[in-house]
């Protein structure tokens, strides 16, 4: 729907703010996606069969330039710039205790503010700012997290009360299970609770996450939040995927994934993360499929509501983590079978190349949310200077409406496709360039590290061809 301003210039600023997110902010992300009914049927009239088969033989055909390119030369490209010396200091404390104070008010908000979830800014922060925007510039721009973790700086100041050392030590045997089952608990209430934007039910959801983990930290110290806390554990991967980042004791840029590439494997509870969320990830689109909701025996035209599909989401959730886990150790074990790879063991294997998929769930995050994020984030502009929804503006931004205007016209319909199918082609492509350099490292270059990641390169282009599927699908919700 396109809301009509009742005089030229705040058309004028409407319309500039629309271009702004359709072509800006692709160096952003999206949301809980709502469907737009004219941009699907564009995307149906599109020549997807073709853009799929183009995405797919990109990265077949990079996988296969990787035979005949020097195994030097794939190394190199992850090595990265040096840039500046890193800042010090204790501003990401006071940062930390900034945004604590602005969770805490938008708990409150949640609870007393609109119903709506398009004005209530709780839903649009920790849905479209955070889990959206945040998860993609931290795989893009680096550790932001650390400037704006909602318990560090809270921590701290307890421990200024409670004296410097936590009282219990952490299980060192639980390793980083509490935290897997932690972001799965965030997965399931994401894809399959009722009513997730729902401002009251979220404020609960989100003060409870947060005080279970607040008290954690205080009683395990800091193990607590990199073993424990799921989604700091998300930010955690992200950061090491992205092209900024830590070398020595200066700040550094590369290709996406260089500090994976150069770094030590990741412990395995991080390991078995990564795949989760791109697991994850890409049931959040299955889910939404005509596909998906033919196989429930649901008319995907007469959508019954989330209430009535809560267990056979949560069913599909855990069954396609599982089944990505599957595939992807036997693509594994098959490779470093037909290589004749002995000096590592399968678990350690798994440590090493598991981070290789995370910029293909990177790339699949910007391509699912992107299209609701160009409509949410004009929401969310809207909540940022009318928080209560009555009639404010606070920023002084001037009136605002939402316009859905670039959905009712092919040509910005096929630009927008194009944007996401260049995400999930462009992740694959990093992620193949990734595993190879990780086979040449820990492998040895020749025979070998290229007989190894045949399976798993494979498994890479037949995942391109899912992703780019999965866009072009109908959607019954």
């Amino acid at each position: 729907m396109t809301a009509k301003l009742s005089d030229s210039a705040r058309e004028l600023k409407c319309g500039l703010i629309a271009r702004i997110f359709l072509f800006g902010s692709i160096a952003t992300i999206g949301t809980p996606a709502f469907a737009h009914t004219s941009e699907g049927g564009f995307v149906l009239l599109l020549p997807t069969d073709l853009y799929i088969a183009s995405g797919v033989l990109a990265v077949a055909l990079t996988v296969l330039l990787l035979v005949f390119l020097s195994d030097k030369w794939v190394s190199r490209i992850f090595r990265p710039v040096a840039l500046w010396p890193l800042p010090v200091g204790n501003l990401p404390l006071a940062t930390s205790l900034m945004s604590t104070a602005f969770l805490l008010w938008l708990v409150y908000v949640g609870l007393n503010g609109p119903r709506d979830p398009l004005a209530n800014p709780l839903p649009l922060t920790v849905w479209t700012v955070w889990w959206v925007g945040l998860v993609f510039v931290q795989g893009f721009l680096g550790n932001v997290w650390r400037w704006i973790d909602p318990w560090r700086g809270a921590v701290w100041a307890m421990r200024r009360v409670l004296g410097p050392r936590p009282v219990f030590r952490f299980p060192t045997f639980l390793g980083h299970w509490l935290g897997i089952l932690s972001f799965g608990g965030f997965a399931a209430f994401l894809l399959a609770d009722i009513a997730p934007s729902d401002p009251a039910r979220l404020a609960r959801v989100v003060a409870f996450y947060w005080a279970v983990h607040f008290l954690g930290m205080v009683l395990c110290g800091r193990r607590w939040s990199l073993r424990a806390e799921g989604l700091g554990m998300v930010m955690q991967l992200y950061a090491r995927l992205s092209p900024l980042g830590k070398r020595g004791k200066q700040t550094a840029i590369g290709l996406w994934g260089w500090r994976l590439a150069l770094g030590r494997p990741v412990p395995f509870g991080l390991a078995v993360m990564s795949l989760l969320l791109l697991g994850s990830g890409s049931f959040d689109g299955v889910n939404e499929t005509f596909w998906w909701l033919a196989q429930l025996g649901i008319n995907p035209l007469e959508f019954p509501g989330r209430s009535a599909v809560v267990w056979q989401t949560l069913i599909g959730l855990i069954v396609a983590n599982l089944l990505l886990l599957a595939i992807f150790v036997a693509a594994l074990w098959l490779g470093f079978t037909l290589g004749g790879v002995q000096k590592i063991r399968l678990g350690e294997a798994f440590c090493i190349f598991a981070p290789a998929v995370l910029p293909i769930a990177l790339g699949y995050h910007f391509a699912h949310y992107f299209t609701s994020f160009l409509v949410e984030a004009q929401y969310a502009m809207i909540a940022a200077t009318d928080p209560w929804a009555r009639g404010q503006d606070l920023l002084g931004l001037g009136e605002m409406y939402v316009t859905t205007g670039f959905f009712n016209v092919q040509e910005s319909v096929r630009v927008l496709w194009l944007c996401q199918a260049g995400g999930v082609v462009i992740g694959h492509i990093i992620a193949v360039l990734l595993s190879h350099a990780l086979a040449v490292r820990h492998l040895g270059a020749g025979r070998m590290a290229v007989v190894s990641q045949a399976p798993l390169a494979l498994f890479m282009i037949g995942y391109t061809f899912f992703g780019l599927w999965l866009l072009a699908s109908p959607r019954g919700f």
